[in-house]
């Protein structure tokens, strides 16, 4: 495996392990929605997720990664700001 690419699964792990200390636990999706800071601190995680995912699939598309497209696909609609907390809590 390149070094770019443990990199970039580096980079998600990562972001992964901070949307996860940054929402309470039981998670409310009212409170969160109401949360500018911890909203925007995951928007930016789910970004680098969905960034560091296109550039490995960029560089490597054969390396299979389940529901991959599902994963940069928010991550692009979140900085068009079409993306949908709704639908991503309920997952």
């Amino acid at each position: 495996m390149q070094d770019e690419i443990k990199v970039w699964l580096e980079d998600i792990e990562k972001a992964i392990a901070e949307i996860n200390e940054f929402l309470p636990q039981p998670r409310n999706f009212l409170e969160f929605e109401k949360d500018v800071k911890t909203r925007r601190a995951v928007e930016r995680n789910i970004e680098i997720i969905g960034e560091a995912m296109s550039r490995i699939l960029d560089l490597q598309p054969e390396i299979q990664i389940s529901n991959s497209r599902k994963i940069v696909v928010p991550a692009n609609q979140e900085k068009r700001k079409k993306w949908s907390y709704t639908k991503w809590w309920k997952r």
